[in-house]
């Protein structure tokens, strides 16, 4: 009798030291990542399937920049043929690999709509215009999401490091996680130059 209450003691106080250690904010900040990263693909995932039809409209326009048209193509092979695991959280590298292969097709599209810009017939086209209106609601989800996900990124990663929360972060494994960077940090920082002498 004595060793069963002294193993229910043990059991809640260690419990107790558990819930008091941060290990189920862990837990709960850990479910919420992998739950605002999945929002993060699933977007992602939207744009790419937007592709394939605006490619097939610019198409249709004779004389459209090949060039432009065949960097989006590529961009959209490399940003979906990058395997996504919940282990991409844990791992900078494949994050960061993904986090470019996904930034290359947000420019390629980008550059797409500017020169599409050029061509009269092609603005015209409904189907286009409709595509178009898709594809900036598809990029304003993925901003949003992209904040929710490394908004829960920085609770979890604030508790890693928290005193004694780390304890507890480096008993169980609870490693920082990457968030999303600004790919061209260098020439954001960078002022513009303005020559108002060009023509």
């Amino acid at each position: 009798m004595t060793s069963r209450l002294l193993s229910l003691s043990f059991a809640a106080l260690f419990a107790l030291l558990l819930s008091g250690c941060g290990y189920n904010q862990f837990q709960t900040l850990d479910e919420q990542t992998k739950s605002a990263w999945s929002e993060v693909l699933n977007q992602y995932q939207r744009r790419a399937d937007l592709v394939p039809n605006i490619v097939a409209t610019v198409k249709g326009e004779a004389a459209f920049e090949q060039d432009t048209l065949t960097k989006v193509i590529e961009a959209r092979a490399k940003a979906t043929s990058i395997q996504v695991t919940p282990e991409t959280l844990n791992d900078p590298a494949a994050f960061s690999k993904f986090q470019a292969a996904q930034g290359e097709l947000g420019s390629a599209l980008s550059r797409l709509m500017v020169v599409s810009e050029r061509y009269p017939d092609l603005k015209a086209n409904q189907g286009f215009r409709d595509l178009r209106v898709q594809l900036e609601g598809t990029e304003n989800r993925i901003t949003v999401a992209r904040n929710r996900y490394i908004q829960t990124v920085q609770e979890y990663n604030v508790l890693a490091r928290s005193f004694p929360n780390n304890l507890t972060a480096m008993m169980f494994g609870y490693k920082v996680k990457p968030s999303f960077t600004v790919a061209n940090e260098a020439q954001i920082s960078t002022p513009p130059v303005v020559d108002f002498n060009k023509k």
